[in-house]
């Protein structure tokens, strides 16, 4: 199985109160440890997105809990009914560990930041990330900032004198 079919299985098993357990084949494939957020969408909307930002147990383990807690425990939406499976569509992105930026200003962070890098954005007890597919929504450097400090509880310019680091992904979707 790949990462998006692990996710559903995931997803199945819990609507049928049954865990997912995967093969041993599956298992010995995702068994290092990884990070992945699992993002599900309805007919191109957003339905749950969770995930992990760092590598905390195997990541077949990862996506299938993300891939739960995105089903069933997003706080934005209700839990996702058996009735609405079939028009989910699911991504799994795998994340790169994230690394600081050094910025001496805005202007500077800005100049460093590109579309292919997730943002992880904190400030005190605030935080907030976007992946990097959000870039497509907010293309704009300042309006990408300013809506992940809005995320992250802070106020729209909090992200210029906050801790910003960066993470790669790797993605695999679903294909029907």
């Amino acid at each position: 199985m790949n990462l998006p079919q692990i996710a559903r299985a995931s997803i199945e098993g819990a609507l049928k109160g049954k865990h997912f357990t995967p093969s041993p084949e599956d298992r010995e494939q995702y068994d290092k440890p990884g990070a992945s957020f699992v993002t599900l969408t309805k007919r191109g909307e957003l339905r749950g997105c969770i995930g992990s930002l760092l590598a905390h147990q195997s990541l077949i383990d990862d996506v299938s809990q993300n891939a739960c807690n995105a089903a069933f425990e997003d706080p934005r939406f209700p839990p996702v009914r058996e009735a609405e499976l079939g028009d989910i569509h699911i991504e799994v992105s795998i994340l790169s560990e994230p690394k600081k930026i050094s910025f001496r200003s805005p202007q500077d962070l800005l100049s460093k930041v590109n579309p292919t890098m997730g943002i992880i954005l904190r400030k005190g007890p605030a935080s907030a990330t976007f992946l990097p597919q959000v870039w497509e929504e907010l293309p704009a450097k300042v309006d990408f900032f300013e809506h992940l400090s809005i995320k992250a509880g802070l106020p729209k310019d909090g992200w210029k004198n906050a801790e910003v680091s960066y993470y790669t992904v790797d993605v695999e979707e679903e294909s029907f």
